[in-house]
């Protein structure tokens, strides 16, 4: 009888440690928990690129620093910030981050005109591969996942796909990054 309380109160013991342990997360963010907030795993996307002929997955980056970014080629502030997104891909892609490897913009296009979001990204010159859209506008799947109601709009995601910072635009962009950069 003393036996069976004795295999009863470990095996509770144990339970109980191993609810605590997972409940503290790996990183300190609770990876578990997808949601849009900083600190939870950002929501997957996946769509058709530009021509059409392949999805890109959101998660298909993972062991890197991601900017999802929200826009549109009718978007006047989207083509403004352009530039610096360019400049920010163009600095940062093949760095070394804390706990990642280089650094890749996903962006999902608002637009509905596949015309007008493929001349977009030449007259931006925008050289990374990760364009996606639905050719939805506003009705977007994405933009409905990440409740977007402005563009441009963004979240920075690390190496495990967890959300770090929001909205990031200008000079504030790669104040992030620089903060977990350990080598350009």
């Amino acid at each position: 009888m003393n036996q069976l309380k004795i295999i009863l109160v470990t095996f509770v013991v144990l339970l109980g440690a191993y609810g605590f342990i997972q409940s503290q997360g790996k990183t300190g963010f609770n990876d578990d928990k997808v949601g849009l907030k900083v600190g939870d795993k950002a929501p997957e996307l996946e769509f058709w690129n530009p021509d059409s002929t392949k999805t890109y997955k959101l998660s298909e980056l993972r062991g890197k620093m991601v900017l999802i970014d929200f826009w549109a080629s009718w978007c006047r502030p989207c083509r403004m910030e352009n530039p610096n997104l360019v400049q920010a891909y163009d600095k940062y892609k093949k760095a070394k981050f804390e706990n990642a490897k280089g650094f890749e913009i996903f962006s999902v296009s608002l637009d509905k005109s596949r015309t007008s979001w493929k001349r977009a990204i030449e007259q931006d010159g925008l050289e990374w591969q990760y364009h996606v859209s639905d050719l939805k506008g506003w009705s977007a799947e994405g933009a409905k996942l990440f409740q977007v109601r402005s563009i441009p709009s963004s979240y920075l995601i690390n190496a495990e796909g967890i959300i770090v910072a929001k909205n990031l635009r200008g000079q504030k962009l790669h104040l992030e990054l620089d903060k977990t950069v350990k080598k350009l």
